[in-house]
């Protein structure tokens, strides 16, 4: 009878309750989560088991989907890598809900749109399951016209699984005033917020790769090379937006650990254009600023940034060209490449570096919890990510 003074303990206070009166819900505790890719699974399985305290959840970023609709593991869940991670989250109460991600757009319309090969998928997906505290969906570039089948599928899944958890990944939605010029009369998503918000137990949304989504912000930012991961003031709005529909202790702001690297084209009075080149990691970010001598700085994004000429470059700005008074720092290579196209007239080219490290997350940490949101979730948790985000959690 080891529980006893508990129970008599709760019923005292039931009785002390007044008549009618209600017990304030408790408030639900912020979570803090992560990917760990398949790919990445030495050094993020490692990362992942020396943080486990900081992390309420992990998804294993393991899983996809064969053209028959079946679900196949591309990380070999039953390695022991992954399960001394497993039996660490279950020891320390961190919940496991791997994920399945799948891109194939046809084929996810294919499968979904069919009776018959759309329970046999939600079959295999809450199979996949069975080892775990649930499962994550995570079905990316969807039509719009895949809409109501993906919705008729969360509601078959979440029914498969039972008491099992059900987290959704989706992709961010700016707002489309923030995206159009002119807002299509009949704008269709791929994504029925609405329903997700019924059968989903998590909605995390992607709000990274930002780059030149938002229209408004592109302007405001102007004066600057600018090919943000993901702006403070984007994930503001966008999550802001997607409150609207899905209920607040269900979202989640998913925070990028990594950059990218662009190759921008400056034209007289403006920069003109970006072509993405590659991922980056904290480490690459660094390593190359010290290559080149230059001081990373911090952008209007909140993020960090810095532009130089590589060394394979032909082009050759003349030593007369020199840096503009309030430059901001990082942007040096791309202030004196301007200004020597508004001088000469001529196009070219330089590299800007661009990445989300621990004090830009730390901004999205504040938003959620600003804002009332359930957390966030790092993308990704490999090796690569600044180390001081640990101390943010």
């Amino acid at each position: 009878m080891r529980h006893r003074p508990y129970l008599l303990f709760v019923l005292a206070f039931i009785l002390a309750v007044p008549a009618g009166a209600h017990a304030a819900a408790p408030e639900a505790a912020f979570e803090v989560s992560g990917w760990i890719p398949y790919w990445a699974a030495s050094k993020g399985v490692k990362d992942a088991r020396s943080n486990l305290d900081a992390l309420s959840a992990i998804q294993p970023f393991t899983y996809s989907v064969k053209k028959d609709g079946s679900v196949q593991d591309l990380g070999n869940m039953k390695k022991s890598t992954w399960k001394k991670l497993l039996a660490g989250a279950k020891k320390d109460g961190v919940r496991v809900t791997p994920t399945i991600m799948w891109s194939d757009t046809a084929n996810i319309h294919r499968i979904l749109s069919d009776t018959k090969l759309r329970t046999a998928h939600v079959a295999s997906v809450a199979e996949a399951a069975k080892a775990y505290d649930g499962i994550e969906i995570d079905y990316e570039g969807k039509k719009a016209e895949t809409k109501q089948y993906f919705s008729l599928f969360l509601k078959e899944l979440k029914a498969a699984l039972g008491t099992k958890f059900l987290s959704c990944t989706i992709e961010a939605r700016t707002p489309p005033e923030s995206l159009y010029t002119v807002v299509p009369v009949n704008l269709e998503y791929a994504n029925d917020y609405v329903e997700i918000n019924k059968y989903c137990d998590r909605v995390i949304i992607m709000a990274y790769d930002q780059q030149r989504a938002d229209i408004k912000l592109n302007a405001a930012r102007t004066g600057q090379p600018y090919y943000p991961v993901a702006d403070i003031e984007w994930v503001r709005k966008v999550m802001q937006l997607t409150a609207k529909s899905i209920d607040k202790n269900k979202l989640v702001i998913g925070v990028a650990t990594y950059g990218r690297e662009t190759e921008v084209t400056v034209s007289p009075n403006w920069f003109q254009s970006y072509k993405q080149l590659w991922s980056v990691s904290e480490k690459y970010a660094e390593d190359t600023a010290d290559d080149f001598d230059i001081t990373p700085g911090r952008n209007a994004a909140g993020e960090l940034s810095y532009t130089y000429l590589p060394k394979k470059s032909k082009i050759k700005i003349p030593s007369s060209i020199k840096v503009p008074n309030g430059t901001p720092q990082g942007m040096e290579t791309a202030a004196r490449a301007l200004a020597y196209a508004n001088e000469s007239g001529k196009t070219l080219t330089f590299n800007l570096v661009w990445w989300s490290d621990a004090d830009a997350i730390a901004k999205k940490l504040a938003l959620a919890k600003e804002l009332g949101l359930r957390g966030v979730s790092i993308f990704k948790i490999d090796g690569g990510e600044d180390k001081n985000i640990w101390k943010l959690f």
